[in-house]
């Protein structure tokens, strides 16, 4: 394929194309010469491979287009793939992939021949990308992601309702940070039972181990409690520690959701807005019930 005269918007789009594949070949590589597992180090590296032959094709219309990439990035990538894990590194990075197809298949108006049918074999790639090496992985933050997420979401829920609810019913702080604990305490056991008894209903190659359910399950719970209950006992000022609880609830539902949402490819804001309605109003809710028995018993000036 020889250098094309192309329009100007053509070949600017040509260049952005260009750019972006050669982004994506460089943290590849970078990923695959990090990787210790031998099945996802051959997932890179193909990966690595087919975005660098999609380079030399943008490179080939618009020009070389080469590019340095920021050390900065390398290093958030070679982080995700630590702290998040490789499937949900790839997902990241393969996010945008429908946009892309579309913008390839909006590219074939100004191609022809060989050009075009390589172009076509460019999108078959980026269409398979998921269905023939994503999907078939198999890693341990994945597996039991739904037990991370039983823990989270039962935690934030209902420790909100609990701080909401003893606020209402008695105006200390301490009282409603020390109930939230109790309360999370019993339920991180009660939940890790209960994911363990739920893994070893299981059956079949794709069962998890229940300790490790229960485990993951329990301590996600815990830490969850743990980070909800402390504005509580930081200050008396009923407000401030609820606002602050609140807002901690709504860093780790977004940061728990984003995460799924990237790993399921679903929707980040509808997602979202219906975890913080949840969330909202169950503390509403429990707050108005609190304020409720505590002015029928009587115990908001004694406790």
């Amino acid at each position: 394929m020889g250098q094309r005269q192309l329009p100007p918007e053509a070949l600017e789009k040509a260049r952005e194309f260009c750019v972006d594949e050669y982004i994506d070949y460089v943290i590849y590589k970078e990923l695959a010469a990090r990787e210790s597992d031998e099945r996802m180090r051959e997932v890179l590296e193909r990966f690595s491979e087919q975005e660098y032959r999609h380079y030399k094709f943008w490179s080939s219309l618009a020009g070389e287009c080469q590019v340095s990439v920021p050390g900065w990035k390398l290093a958030f990538f070679r982080a995700s793939r630590k702290l998040l894990g490789l499937t949900f590194t790839l997902k990241y990075l393969e996010r945008h992939e429908k946009d892309v197809i579309e913008s390839y298949r909006s590219y074939m108006k100004y191609l022809e021949g060989e050009e075009k049918r390589e172009l076509e074999r460019i999108i078959r790639d980026e269409e398979e990308h998921e269905k023939t090496l994503i999907s078939g992985m198999n890693e341990n933050i994945v597996r039991y992601l739904s037990f991370i997420a039983l823990g989270l979401a039962d935690a934030i829920v209902e420790i909100t309702g609990v701080h909401a609810g003893f606020l209402g019913a008695t105006k200390e702080t301490l009282v409603a940070g020390i109930a939230g604990l109790i309360v999370g305490v019993s339920a991180a056991l009660s939940m890790s039972g209960a994911a363990y008894l739920q893994a070893k209903a299981e059956v079949g190659e794709a069962r998890e181990s229940p300790g490790r359910s229960a485990i993951v399950t329990g301590v996600s719970y815990l830490l969850a409690v743990i980070v909800l209950a402390l504005p509580y006992f930081l200050t008396q000022h009923q407000i401030t520690a609820f606002v602050v609880s609140v807002v901690l609830a709504i860093v780790i539902v977004s940061g728990f959701t984003y995460y799924n949402s990237v790993l399921n490819e679903k929707e980040f804001k509808g997602e979202l807005l219906e975890n913080l309605a949840i969330l909202f109003g169950t503390a509403i809710i429990a707050y108005m019930f609190g304020e409720a028995l505590g002015s029928i018993f009587g115990i908001q000036g004694i406790l």
